[in-house]
């Protein structure tokens, strides 16, 4: 499945309580979109998410569901050692 890296901004500091970690979680599995790890910045107002996803449509469509922003989204791939022989 393609992986996508997701950069979000947040107007205010971002504060994640289970509850709305699972709302997320619920909305990613009924669109196809799954979580793998997140960077937050020091000022906790944007996080870089890398899912694995069908498109950039279902990430588009599981963010609005779950009103987060989505502001960049771009398609990634693992680098290889063996890529630079």
């Amino acid at each position: 499945m393609p992986r996508f890296m997701i950069e979000r901004n947040f107007a205010e500091q971002l504060d994640v309580t289970n509850d709305s970690a699972a709302t997320v979680k619920r909305i990613n599995d009924e669109e196809g979109v799954e979580w793998l790890f997140s960077f937050l910045s020091a000022d906790k107002k944007k996080t870089y998410c890398l899912y694995e996803a069908p498109s950039v449509d279902a990430i588009r469509a599981a963010a609005r569901r779950a009103n987060l922003p989505a502001d960049v989204i771009v398609e990634v791939s693992d680098l290889r050692p063996e890529m630079f022989s």
